[in-house]
């Protein structure tokens, strides 16, 4: 599976390459011819039935020097259709060629994106110090051990077929098969090209058959240096396998060839082993000698009849392919530093096609003019009589044309002079009718109106739904003689408010042809509502302020003395359980001492909350804050039957704050997300907190199971004195973010994909 994924990109490269071309060269070819074709057709069409008509003695009538004439011409076609059949070919071959440089340079970097993807194996490996301390002291059983399980992991690692270390004799001493019934551990492979060009300092490429499991591959030595030393050779062995089957599916053939011209890489598996020329008797030495390619002791010919045209990149041949002949146009595309040639092909078939039928076209053509020629000739007299007629009837229009004219005019100036917008409507929504007073309005040009249907571009994008409502109303049966309110955008992105009346549009014949609307303008109306309205909302806003401010700093001066004298008590009460060792006591009134002070600091920050200013700040641990404020809401978490899970961040940097009012704000929050779940089901009382740190501030998130906020209601709900509890007076969420906000922080709401709303809110790390 590694393997394949590996090779996944190059094979992809070669497959778009090929789709190309076959897709390039059938677009073209189509694009050209198609349309053509189509257009004569019809002309022969249109000339058909004249033609029927032409009288023999028309043809008779000619004499020897016209029908001299028409011999030239006819000579003349037949050269022209000669020339554009040579023309198209050349231009098929032009397109094949250009599709096939494509292909091969595809081809071309995806094998040599394997080399580099797989050549910086053994350069690697020759470095790890337990492959050189290995060529250094080869009798060492640990080091082999060692050195085997990291070429095993490396080649599974990177999709390898096999990596393996040999000694400068040659004899491998560790190999990623070692444990396999063809290990290549303990054999020698010193009459191996690569192997004698690492050997001399130099890195080697070379694709043969293996020697020990006669599978091929393609090899990649990298020589191992101590000191500048060349101590043993490192190689990796990379299966072309999957980029040869992807070949295999390949309409046309694809090639690979050696430096000696012999297929080693092929689409069509009968071309295997076979050469372009024959080898000559040192090559054959040399390939028995090495075992590149096996056993083998001869390689034929490819059976092809190559037709090579000079200054020419690319060469035709025909061949055999699955028992059928073809004929091939072929591109080769040398790798010089693999020392391979790349041949890419495609079939000339779609070639000669595109000849056929350019000669086709081109008599079609030529058949097609002549017979418009004689159609014309024998029209010429009628269209004469024609544009008589035509030029007797345009008078009578103009005259004719010349009294409608005037009355639109005098229409169109009364138009245009009304303050109204009118707009008109077939049956269908369709505008079909506008006046300048509603082009104005919107900001769009009759033209851009007219034959507009719904949604009208004027439309509010925000009111999208309540407009298709109000054109299906308006496009009923009965008439709204009160009219609606409607906003628009104008064109140049203002608002405009409107009010609108319909009525049916009745033609002369009492018969209904859609709908008229009057349309007036107005927002200067509306906005000075508006004004009037905000100016009595703030009025009430500052009257409850000051109601509320009242009641704050009277309940802060009337509760802070009990609750100090309260604390009094409990500290005396604590001091005399401390004597008599009652530690129960203690831890009580332990408990009633923190709730008194909580209160009176509380009652503190309500009236700061009337009188601003500068609160006690500290050095808070977060998780510590939110953990007393869960102790304190445990009875009421349990009543609720609530659970609360955390997610928090650990080791978080402290905060700078107000412990006090930062529970305040936790409270308020866990306490609203208890109410919002109180009518579900108990399974659903659940609450999450998480913390989560950011650059400088630390993010706490409040989250429940609820029926989330609106997102109408998002932005409201921490404004003044706006609640949604029937008893509620609107201020938690609001003091909530006055808090924050103190801290230099942000509250915000938003509603969970899977539910529920989700409270969150930043606090500044303390410097």
């Amino acid at each position: 599976m590694p393997s394949s994924i590996e090779c996944q990109p190059h094979l992809r490269i070669r497959a778009i390459g090929t789709s190309a071309l076959r897709k390039t060269t059938q677009t073209k070819l189509t694009a050209c011819i198609t349309p053509a074709i189509s257009v004569m057709v019809e002309a022969v069409f249109l000339v058909e039935t004249p033609l029927k008509m032409l009288p023999v003695s028309f043809v008779r009538s000619l004499s020897w020097r016209q029908l001299w004439r028409w011999g030239l011409l006819a000579l003349a076609v037949g050269l022209s259709i000669i020339l554009v059949g040579r023309w198209a070919e050349r231009h098929a071959l032009q397109i094949k060629t250009d599709a096939l440089q494509q292909v091969a340079q595809a081809n071309a970097l995806g094998l040599r994106g394997i080399a580099e993807k797989h050549g910086y194996l053994p350069y690697a490996a020759a470095r790890h110090p337990d492959v050189q301390a290995l060529l250094q002291h080869p009798s060492d059983r640990m080091l082999r051990d060692k050195v085997n399980h990291y070429f095993s992991d490396l080649k599974d690692r990177t999709a390898s077929a096999a990596l393996f270390v040999m000694s400068t004799s040659g004899m491998t001493l560790a190999a990623s098969n070692w444990n396999s019934a063809d290990s290549f551990v303990g054999q020698s492979y010193q009459q191996r090209p690569y192997f004698k060009q690492a050997l001399q300092g130099q890195r080697s490429f070379f694709y043969g058959v293996g020697l020990t499991t006669g599978t091929p591959g393609f090899f990649i030595a990298e020589p191992v240096l101590s000191q500048g030393q060349v101590i043993g050779v490192i190689t990796v062995k990379v299966s072309l396998s999957p980029l040869a089957n992807s070949w295999a599916n390949s309409t046309d053939p694809v090639v690979l060839q050696d430096s000696r011209r012999i297929v080693f890489l092929s689409s069509e598996p009968e071309w295997l082993y076979h050469s372009s020329d024959l080898l000559s008797a040192s090559d054959l030495a040399w390939l028995q000698l090495n075992g590149q390619y096996g056993v083998r002791s001869r390689y034929a010919i490819l059976p092809w009849r190559a037709v090579r045209t000079p200054d020419s990149p690319t060469y035709e041949f025909d061949a055999t392919v699955k028992h059928a002949p073809r004929s091939f146009l072929a591109l080769e595309t040398s790798l010089p530093e693999l020392g391979w040639t790349l041949t890419v092909t495609s079939d000339l078939k779609s070639v000669e096609r595109a000849r056929q039928e350019a000669l086709a076209l081109t008599t079609l053509l030529a058949a097609v003019l002549l017979l418009a020629g004689l159609y014309w000739r024998l029209h010429e007299q009628r269209f004469v009589e024609q544009l008589q007629a035509k030029r007797e009837l345009e008078q009578r229009v103009k005259a004719r044309t010349h009294d409608l004219e005037e009355a639109h005019a005098f229409r169109k100036a009364m138009e245009d002079a009304l303050l109204v917008g009118m707009r008109a409507r077939d049956p269908e929504g369709r505008i079909i009718y506008v006046n300048r007073a509603f082009c104005d309005m919107v900001g769009y040009s009759a033209e851009e109106l007219l034959g507009c249907k719904a949604p009208y571009p004027y439309w509010h994008p925000d009111d999208l739904d309540k407009y298709m409502r109000q054109r299906e109303a308006s496009l009923q049966a009965e008439s709204l003689p009160h009219g609606f309110e409607s906003r628009v955008r104008h064109h140049d992105g203002h608002d405009v408010i409107t009010q609108v009346y319909t009525a049916p549009l009745i033609d002369g014949q009492g018969q209904q042809q859609g709908w008229m609307s009057s349309v007036v303008d107005i927002t200067a109306q509306k906005m000075a509502e508006n004004r009037q309205h905000e100016q009595d909302r703030q009025l009430q806003r500052s009257a409850r302020l000051a109601s509320v401010g009242e009641m704050a700093s009277t309940l802060a001066h009337e509760l802070n003395q009990p609750l100090m004298a309260l604390s009094n008590f409990a500290v005396a009460a604590r001091a005399i359980a401390a004597q008599a060792h009652q530690e129960l006591l203690v831890s009580a009134l332990d408990d009633i001492v923190e709730q008194s002070q909580r209160a009176s600091e509380i009652v503190k920050r309500v009236r700061g909350f009337i009188n601003p200013q500068r609160g006690s700040y500290e050095d808070c641990d977060v998780h510590a804050v939110i953990a007393h404020s869960l102790a304190l809401l445990k009875p009421e978490l349990q009543r609720n039957q609530s659970a609360v899970t955390t997610q928090l961040t650990e080791n978080l940097p402290h905060i700078r704050g107000n412990r006090v009012l930062l529970e305040q704000v936790l409270i308020n929050l866990l306490q609203n997300a208890m109410q919002a779940t109180q009518d579900l089901p108990p399974a659903r009382h659940v609450i999450d907190i998480a913390t989560t740190l950011l650059e400088r501030a630390i993010l706490i998130q409040i989250g429940d199971a609820g029926p989330g906020v609106p997102e109408a209601s998002q932005e409201q709900v921490f404004t003044p004195f706006f609640s949604t509890k029937p008893d509620g007076l609107g201020l938690g969420l609001n003091i909530c973010r006055t808090i924050i906000e103190a801290h230099g922080g942000h509250l915000k709401v938003a509603n969970r994909a899977e539910g529920g709303a989700v409270f969150s809110f930043t606090l500044a790390l303390s410097v």
